[in-house]
């Protein structure tokens, strides 16, 4: 008998564990031709913000030992050519799509999600709280509990969309972060976002990249990411989708065993463009393996070393 692999997310069911991640995926249309993007559990695009963004300046990613930074800065055409432009080609799939949104304001945050709301086919906001509020002095929303809880709160009460709030791994206790985004309506979070790191050109003394900083991802921070998911499910009980460095579906198995609702993937998706069908198969052959009938069951079943 086959087994059960759908998922549920808040109030949103998905066919399988399998999303795509925002901000490597673009919207969608990049991945036309590799495979039909129905048969994902869900397709996260990336950033969408207020007005259109161009982006940072080049050259703005950079391959690093087991993995990548990038400095994208959040490019994309804006709300309203989202809606416009690419939402009739994502309507095509048989797949909910979950559209990630950035602003540095609450007032922004607000806009997005009560346009999107009005939007056939948005399933669900996944908030970029990863981003600078100008309000407080560029300090990022995700870093401080007070302005999780509020910005979470304040794009709760204009949408009846579900609120995913995204994580930023960039400080002391993410549970802390994680409890306040809960208290503020999410109902679902996702993580780990991108840690932040640096590359230096030794033969020319200057930075990789030139934004200088950016964001680390890929299979070296596997580890840390699987420990935040862990670390996070302890502490909440909404579901998660989990994210950071699943590159197989071994990866994406131990993020489920950790905790993880369903899984994300990110720089995979730039290595192999068919990953997310490999790693949707491979949790299917693995619960087979394992006598298993459901997703489910396997979720937060992790056992201490024997």
């Amino acid at each position: 008998m086959k087994p059960d692999v759908s998922v549920q997310i808040g109030p949103l069911r998905l066919k399988n564990p399998v999303v795509t991640a925002s901000g490597t995926f673009g919207f969608g249309s990049e991945w036309d031709g590799f495979y039909d993007l129905g048969i994902l559990g869900a397709i996260t695009v990336k950033a969408v913000t207020v007005k259109p963004r161009l982006g940072n300046p080049m050259p703005r990613t950079v391959e690093v030992t087991g993995g990548m930074l990038n400095a994208i800065g959040l490019q994309n055409p804006g709300l309203e050519a989202f809606i416009v432009e690419k939402m009739p080609y994502l309507r095509r799939f048989d797949c909910p799509v979950i559209v990630n949104i950035a602003a540095d304001t609450i007032g922004d945050f607000c806009i997005l999600a009560e346009r999107l709301s009005e939007v056939d086919g948005v399933a669900a906001l996944e908030l970029n709280i990863s981003c600078p509020n100008q309000a407080c002095g560029g300090i990022e929303f995700g870093v401080d509990p007070d302005l999780t809880r509020e910005v979470i709160g304040s794009v709760r009460r204009l949408t009846r969309l579900p609120v995913v709030a995204k994580l930023s791994p960039n400080v002391t206790d993410i549970r802390v972060i994680a409890r306040a985004a809960v208290d503020g309506g999410a109902d679902a979070l996702s993580l780990v976002n991108t840690y932040v790191g640096t590359a230096i050109d030794a033969r020319t003394r200057t930075f990789r990249l030139a934004n200088r900083t950016g964001g680390l991802s890929g299979a070296c921070i596997k580890p840390l990411a699987l420990f935040a998911v862990w670390r996070v499910r302890q502490a909440v009980a909404v579901p998660i989708i989990g994210m950071g460095g699943i590159m197989s579906a071994t990866d994406a198995i131990e993020f489920l065993l950790a905790g993880a609702s369903a899984v994300a993937l990110g720089t995979a998706n730039f290595i192999n463009p068919r990953a997310a069908v490999e790693v949707i198969a491979g949790i299917e052959d693995y619960l087979v393996e394992q006598g298993v009938g459901s997703v489910a069951e396997i979720v937060g079943t992790v056992q201490p070393c024997r």
